[in-house]
C-alpha cells in the first residue's frame, strides 16, 4: 500500500477525543491531524513522539492532515487501522498469503451473521463452502519484540470471533488474521490481561475450528506492505 507522497514530520503534542491529535511541525507550527485509530493507542500517544503526517488540501475535508506513522523505539508503526484491510487486500491479490491462495473470487465488507460484515469473503467456483477472513490491525507492544491485541476491551472484536465460530459450524472456513503494523516486533500474543473475555472467545473459536494467522509488515515512509508470517504466543505477559 503506497502512502501519500511527501509525508510531513513532526512531534506529537497530544492525542485526544479518539480521532484527533495535535502535532508540532518542524517549523514550530502546531496543527490538528485526524487520527484514524479508535483504540486506546497504549504506548503510542506519548508527547514528543516522532510522527509523520499526510496532507490533503481538499476544501471539503475538515482536517487537512492525517497521522500516518510513528517512530517508537527505533521502529515504525502504522497508525491507520483502516489501512490493514488495504494491505491485506493487496497481498491477497498477488497471492502473498500462502494459507489463503487458490480462491477464484474475493469480496469485501460482505454482510453475514448478526448485523456483521466480514472483511473478506473468499470463494471457489462450484464450491458451496466459503472462506470468511476477519482482519485486525495490531499496534500494541509492551515487551520488546512482542505485539499484542487488543489494546483495550473490545466487545466488537469478541463478537467477530463468535461470528466466525458460527460460520465454521455451518460448514465454512473462518480465519482471524492479525496484521502487525510494527517493524520492531516478530511475535504476536493476546493481551489477555487487558481483555480476558476476548481471550476466552479466541480459545473457544480456535477449539471450534477458526484459524488464526499473524503477519508482519514492511513499513517505510513510502509504503506499507505485507511481510513474513509471525509466531503466535499463548500470552504476551512476562512469564515468571
Amino acid at each position: 500500500m503506497k502512502l501519500p507522497s511527501g509525508l510531513i514530520q513532526g512531534r506529537l503534542v497530544k492525542r485526544y477525543k479518539r480521532f484527533l491529535a495535535d502535532v508540532e511541525l518542524e517549523d514550530g507550527t502546531q496543527i490538528t491531524a485526524h487520527c484514524a485509530n479508535p483504540g486506546s493507542m497504549m504506548g503510542l500517544k506519548e508527547p514528543g513522539l516522532h510522527v509523520w503526517l499526510s496532507q490533503n488540501d481538499n476544501p471539503k475535508r475538515k482536517l487537512k492532515y492525517s497521522w500516518e506513522l510513528a517512530e517508537v523505539g527505533g521502529g515504525l508503526v502504522g497508525m491507520n487501522t483502516g489501512a490493514a484491510n488495504r494491505i491485506v487486500e493487496e497481498a491477497l491479490g498477488r497471492e502473498a498469503i500462502s494459507e489463503l491462495t487458490g480462491y477464484d473470487t474475493m469480496r469485501r465488507e460482505v454482510a453475514y451473521g448478526e448485523n456483521s460484515r466480514i472483511d473478506f469473503l473468499l470463494q471457489k467456483q462450484n464450491v458451496s463452502a466459503s472462506c470468511f477472513v476477519e482482519v485486525k490491525s495490531v499496534t500494541l507492544s509492551r515487551q520488546p519484540g512482542i505485539a499484542e491485541f487488543p489494546d483495550a476491551v473490545t466487545a466488537r472484536g469478541t463478537k467477530h470471533l463468535t461470528e466466525l465460530e458460527n460460520m465454521v459450524r455451518q460448514g465454512h472456513r473462518a480465519v482471524m488474521l492479525y496484521l502487525m503494523q510494527r517493524t520492531d516486533c516478530t511475535r504476536f500474543a493476546l493481551a489477555d490481561d487487558l481483555d480476558p473475555a476476548y481471550k476466552s472467545a479466541f480459545e473457544r473459536a480456535q477449539a471450534s475450528g477458526v484459524e488464526a494467522l499473524c503477519y508482519r509488515c514492511h513499513i517505510s515512509t513510502r509504503e506499507i506492505t505485507l511481510g513474513r508470517a509471525a509466531a503466535i504466543m499463548e500470552t504476551g505477559k512476562t512469564q515468571s
